[in-house]
Parts: structure tokens; sequence; C-alpha cells
């Protein structure tokens, strides 16, 4: 079936957008259970797929359960148990036997469920098999009454699970699902036939409904593989069509990439670029060579030297006689940007300033009047920069660095202060490709990822203490200071909280300066302080008048103190795999290696696995798709700043090849046809801008 007609279409959304009470068998109570499971719609219960899948097709005998294997299993009911092994903890366990052996299903703080068996009857469990005191067992397994009179088995074919909810059982929501795909299965396809041709996929149609009700495994994988196609190219063409918006309709400035502000900047820089920081020079000058708009990230991981890639973006600025605007989180990073690049771009000859939120009305006066005369040719500052009072003669550049920090609306204000302003996004944070290419697909990028320290060995290794060795990592501390170093100790938390176990900031810099450190200066760094407080706090350790620096994430990215060798990280479970490669960068920056000492105690098979990792590798990028795996999206970039558009079906994870062929399909389409006019691609632009409404909002304003 071709796209469809553009009412037929329009048809389909009106239909699927109806209020889940209008759907079939659905009545008030039902309406109201399921929209606590966040489906309003017609169209959402068609959508509410399934978030796993039980084989029933392939049942096993007792003998053949396996520990760690998922599997379904028959048997007869040959006790049941109800344990209290302590106040407020009831379980009940579920004996089945068949001639090979014995298992357990378990279910904790669930009494009822001992009522729900007799023994003697047949059943079913399906679920992953553990061993625990000797006995195989399934915690919380799905169970199928073989032959029950209430409910027909389901012995034989693939079992979905969608997600119920009180007040509606699993069967009546399969029944209600299924309606609900009946009543829209005669909608056109939006999918162009030659994109669903190419990659071999089942129609919408077909994938919806086997996505709920498979005959097999096979089919499941099918329909999934449709479905996450479709929410990835969605997702692709507004990025796509964004980048199109930006770098194609709009003329920009050809900047002098080989000018002699470039060459003296290249001269004054006292060592070698790898070969990755080479490869990243030659692909922003290349797209600031162009009179389209550049659009660049930068990745870099920790130590990888991503400030003397964008210097010489800065030089070029100079020799085109325009100017360049470098934003940073905080002042602290923003005062090393013009403490480590200002004097490149003096020997460049290079114009600079600094401008943050602390400056006085006298300095603040000469920077804007450097910046409308022309005199001023590049400005490093925080927020400030994209105040209405800072006006620029012309801008032609904006880097914006440690991005993530930034919401869409600040990095926009900060490009708009010029006319189709070049773009370079930075930061230290590695980013998984998948995530990169999801949340920043509009963006060409640029990785870097050897360290110029000659052999790229790494220079820090990072242990998991116990606390029964706090002691000796004590005496590391008071080592490194008597070898002249100095050394971190960052804490989860600012102020002690009753309701967080965790070691505070400003009560841990109290208790080692008192009781461990007597003879030591002791300094404390927080996000509570003020910016003047801050400043002046990391001005004193720079200059080693502080031995060591009790400190929260405030100096998780771009500090640079090269004397500091040693780092302890106090409840480090606490922090997510980013972060602690992160601070870890923090340390080993100068001459000597540094060493990182994570305290820990952690009791969860993530936060153990998240230990791991970071003991394991020095890679950012390993850590950062291991960091993805465990915890997702969300909280890899944040709940609330993220940005990150809702994927119901595809992963993160599991769909990479899956996102790169919907990007090459996304960008094919829009350089073809950027406004999705063309009838084959009517039913497509609204299926997008349906889905993924804020990224199509980027096209008009970005």
């Amino acid at each position: 079936m071709s796209s469809g007609s553009v009412p037929a279409r329009i048809g389909r959304l009106m239909r699927w957008q109806r209020p889940v009470g209008e759907a079939r068998f659905v009545d008030r109570s039902r309406a109201e259970a399921l929209e606590r499971v966040g489906v309003h719609t017609i169209g959402d219960l068609a959508r509410h797929f399934p978030f796993r899948y039980l084989d029933l097709s392939d049942v096993r005998p007792l003998v053949k359960a396996l520990p760690g294997t998922e599997i379904t299993v028959t048997g007869r009911v040959h006790k049941v148990t109800v344990k209290r092994p302590r106040p407020r903890l009831t379980i009940v366990e579920v004996a089945i036997t068949d001639s090979t052996g014995i298992l357990l299903g378990v279910w904790f703080n669930q009494p009822y469920m001992a009522e729900r068996f007799q023994e003697g009857e047949h059943v079913a469990f399906a679920g992953r098999v553990e061993q625990d005191f000797g006995f195989l067992q399934m915690k919380n397994p799905f169970v199928e009454r073989l032959g029950s009179a209430e409910a027909p088995s389901h012995l034989g074919r693939v079992l979905p699970i969608h997600r119920a909810t009180e007040g509606l059982t699993t069967n009546w929501l399969r029944r209600l699902i299924a309606a609900a795909v009946d009543d829209v299965a005669d909608v056109p396809d939006f999918l162009p036939v030659r994109l669903r041709i190419r990659h071999g996929l089942l129609s919408e149609r077909l994938a919806v409904r086997a996505m709920h009700f498979p005959r097999d495994v096979a089919e499941a994988a099918a329909a999934r593989q449709r479905l996450a196609y479709d929410e990835l190219l969605c997702l692709q063409l507004g990025l796509a069509a964004r980048r199109h918006t930006i770098t194609v309709e709009r003329s920009g400035i050809a900047h002098i990439t080989d000018g002699p502000s470039l060459q003296r900047l290249r001269a004054a820089i006292p060592f070698a670029l790898t070969s990755d920081q080479s490869t990243a020079v030659a692909e922003i000058l290349d797209d600031m060579g162009s009179s389209r708009p550049a659009n660049r990230m930068l990745l870099g991981d920790v130590g990888t030297g991503k400030t003397v890639v964008a210097a010489h973006a800065l030089a070029a600025v100079a020799d085109t006689g325009t100017q360049a605007a470098m934003m940073a989180p905080t002042e602290v990073l923003a005062v090393q940007y013009a403490e480590r690049v200002g004097p490149l771009l003096d020997e460049a000859g290079v114009s600079w300033a600094l401008l943050t939120g602390s400056a006085g009305a006298k300095t603040r006066a000469e920077v804007l009047g450097g910046l409308e005369s022309g005199e001023i040719s590049v400005l490093f500052g925080t927020h400030a920069l994209i105040e209405k009072s800072v006006r620029f003669q012309r801008l032609s550049l904006a880097i914006v660095d440690e991005q993530h920090r930034f919401g869409v609306v600040q990095r926009l204000a900060l490009r708009q202060k010029g006319s189709a302003a070049d773009m370079l996004v930075m930061t230290a944070t590695p980013i998984p490709r998948s995530l990169a290419l999801t949340r920043f697909g509009d963006l060409e990028t640029s990785y870097l990822r050897q360290r110029p320290h000659g052999d790229g060995e790494p220079r820090v290794t990072t242990r998991l203490v116990t606390k029964a060795h706090r002691d000796q990592a004590y005496e590391e501390v008071r080592s490194a200071v008597r070898q002249g170093r100095q050394a971190y100790i960052v804490c989860a938390l600012v102020d002690e909280s009753d309701a967080l176990q965790a070691r505070s900031a400003n009560a841990e810099a109290k208790r080692l300066a008192q009781e461990v450190f007597r003879d030591l200066r002791v300094g404390v760094l927080t996000g509570k302080m003020t910016s003047a407080e801050r400043l002046a706090t990391m001005q004193r350790f720079r200059a080693a008048e502080l031995d060591v620096l009790v400190a929260t994430t405030v100096i998780e990215v771009g500090v640079d103190v090269p004397n500091a060798t040693v780092m302890l990280i106090e409840d480090a479970e606490r922090f997510g795999l980013a972060q602690l490669h992160q601070l870890r960068g923090r340390v080993g920056r100068g001459r000597y290696p540094g060493s990182v000492l994570l305290f820990a105690d952690p009791k969860t098979a993530e936060s153990r696995s998240r230990m791991k990792a970071v003991v394991s590798t020095t890679d950012g990028f390993v850590l950062a798709e291991e960091d993805l795996r465990l915890r997702g999206a969300g909280q890899l970039m944040g709940e609330a700043q993220h940005g990150l558009p809702e994927l119901s079906v595809a992963s993160l994870v599991d769909d990479v090849d899956l996102l790169d062929i919907a990007r090459e399909d996304a960008r094919e389409i829009i350089a073809a046809d950027p406004h999705l006019g063309a009838p084959e691609h009517v039913a497509l632009g609204i299926e997008a801008k349906r889905r993924f409404a804020e990224g199509w909002t980027w096209v008009s304003s970005g």
C-alpha cells in the first residue's frame, strides 16, 4: 500500500488522537486505569507495546532449568509455603515438580499469591532461573494455569507482557489493545514504499499487530525492527531538516584559514599536536572556510587537548577581521581559558578580553566598548556573554564549551549575536555515539581520544578502597604533599543530610583540618559559595597555597591544576561513570602521574558494575557506553535537561546500526526534499512532526 493521501493521513491522526474512553470496551473505570499508565488516546492504546515477551512455545523440563537462563517450565504444585523471616517481610514459595526435578517460584511481600495455588494443579512458570540456598528459583515468575477454566492456555505461543495497572488485568488489557489495533488497521502506511523495500521492513499495520501478538519470536523481532526504525527516522528527519536550514539555506562568512595570525599561533604552541588534534583542526577550519555556516561538535576525552584545537579557530576569526565568543559554564573555567589560551593569542597578535558576571563596572564598560568597535577579536566569558548589553561588531564564530550544561535557548542566543555565525560546541564529557547522533544529530562531529603524552598511555591509576584502608589512603595524600604535590578530596554533598547518608564537603573539610591533616593547609570548594569565593579558593589552590582541596563536583569540568596528583572520592557509588571519569581527569595533568582512590560501598549490581568499569579502563568513550547501558539516556544526561525525545521502542544501546541507517536515510530525504512536500514524503512529514514536534521547532529557530 502506498503512503496514502494527505486527507487519509489526517483522518488517521484524528482517529488515533480521540480520547481512550471512546475506544471499544473502555468504560470510565478502565479509562482511568489506562491513564494511570500514560494511555490517554486510542493511538496510545494501540501503541502501548509489550515491554517483554515470554516464549511459551519452548517449554523445558525442570532438569533444563539452569541458573542464569530465561526459560519456561511446567510442573505440578507440590507445596505452598509462607515465611515471615522478619517484620514487614513476607515470602511466598511455591514448589513445582516434574519427573526430572523441583523449582521454587518466589514472591516477596505478596502474601495473596499463596491463595492462588492449589497443591496438585498443573502450572507453567516462565522467567529467569537463579540458585539460592541450594534451590533453583524464579523470582516473580509469570504464571500460566494449564487447562484452567478461567482463561485459555497460552502454552505453545509467544505471550506479550504489557505494563498493567490496578483495576485492569493483563487479559483485559490485551483485549482492549486488540480492539484498538483492529480499529486503526485500515490507515495508510506513512513510510515510503522504497524505504520499506530497501530495508525489508514490515508494513506498519502488520508491525503494530505483530508487536502485540506475534506468532513467534522472529515475527516479534521483525515488528520491533520496523517500529524502532520509524522512531529513529522521524527523529533524524527533524535533525536533518534543522541542519539543512542552518548550513544550506543561509549564507555565512567564509573565513581565512591560512592567515598570519593562525601561522603565528601554530609557531607559539610548544608541542606537536596529536593526530586526532590535527584532524579536528583540519575539519573545523574546512567548515569555517566555507560560506555555509559551520555546525560542529568537538568531543574530547579528558586530557586530550580540545582547548588548543579551539584556539586555531579563534586565530582564523582574527585573520578574517571578525569576532569570536567562547562561553564556559562557570567563571572558574572561563578564567582558566583566558589564562591558558590568552597567552597563545597574545603570541599570535590576536586581541582578546574576559567578561564574567563578577566583572566590575569599569572593566565591563571597556569590554563592551571594545566589542562594539571591533577592537576586541575574541571574548571569553560565562552566561554574561548572552546578555542584551553585549553587542559584537561582527560575530562570526560562537564556541560553547561543556555544551550539555547550557540549554538550546542559551546556545542559540549566543549564536544569534552574529549573522549566520559558525557554531562549535565542545565537551570534555565523552558521549556515547548513539546518544550524540540522537541528541546532536544535526552537528558534524570531531573526536579527540589520544592524550598528548608521548606514548599515549594513561597517566592516572584508579583503585577501589575499603573503609578498612582509609588510613592508608590518607597516608598517600600526605606522601604526595611531602613531595610538593597537592590533593583533592571529593564529596557528593555540600552539607550534611539526614536523608542521604554520605560525607559532605563542608563537614569533611572541617574534620580533616582538625583531626587528620592538622599540619596541612585544607580548603573547601562548593557550588554554594559565591562566584568570587570559588574563584579565590581555586586561585589559592592553583598557587599551591592549599595542600588539600575538599570539593563537590564543582571541580568536575575543566579545572586544571598540574601539581595535583592524588584524588580521594568519597561515596563513589553515588556518582555516574562519566562523572567519575571527569573527576579523575583533574589529576595527573602535569609532569607527574595521578592516583585516584574510590571509597565505595556498592550495594547493587549496577553500582558494583560501575565501580568495576571505572577501575578497569581509562577510555572515557568506553565508560560512556557502559554508563548508557547501565543507567539509560535520561539519567546519563540529566532527567530535566537532557532534551532527548521519548523513544518507546528504539534503544540507544541496542539499535546503533539502525540509527546509522535512519540518519543516512533522513539526510538523503532532506537533501532532495527539504520541506517534505513531495507526494511520497507528505505523510512521512506529518508523522515526523507529530512524534517529535520539538525537533521541528528547531528548524525555524535554529
